[in-house]
């Protein structure tokens, strides 16, 4: 007789995969009665109908991959976002210096670049190359 439909709704009902759905020969009977999940159910606590343990070293491999504090990874978006703060301000910054003249054209362009290629770590750090290179 052919169980696979039996076979697909035990799967269903139990959350596994049908090879690991496995039918005891004796109780086939009453397996083939069975039309509802709580009937499957029912063949499960009587021992009618067994799952298989699952194969190989999938359950050590899963156990492994958790997620430890040195794999947390930094977001794309936080340091762009993060990149964009710090570019934002610092050319504002470079903009008010060339305002009250204290950095001509070609040294406002310096700076643009060097905002750019991310040289300055902090508005402090860039107030500090402006101090040193202005003398």
């Amino acid at each position: 007789m052919n169980l696979g439909k039996k076979k697909q709704l035990a799967a269903r009902t139990l959350g596994v995969g049908k090879s690991r759905v496995h039918f005891v020969n004796e109780n086939l009977n009453e397996i083939k009665e069975a039309i509802t999940k709580q009937d499957i159910r029912d063949l499960v606590s009587s021992g009618a109908i067994k799952v298989k343990e699952v194969k190989g070293r999938r359950k050590v491999l899963r156990k492994s991959k958790k997620i430890t504090a040195g794999n947390v990874r930094v977001k794309v978006n936080k340091r762009k976002r993060d990149y964009i703060a710090l570019t934002r301000k610092l050319r504002k910054n470079i903009a008010e210096l060339k305002k009250q003249g204290k950095i001509d054209a070609e040294g406002y362009k310096d700076l643009r670049k060097r905002v750019r290629n991310k040289e300055f770590k902090s508005k402090s750090h860039m107030k500090t190359f402006v101090e040193e290179n202005k003398k």
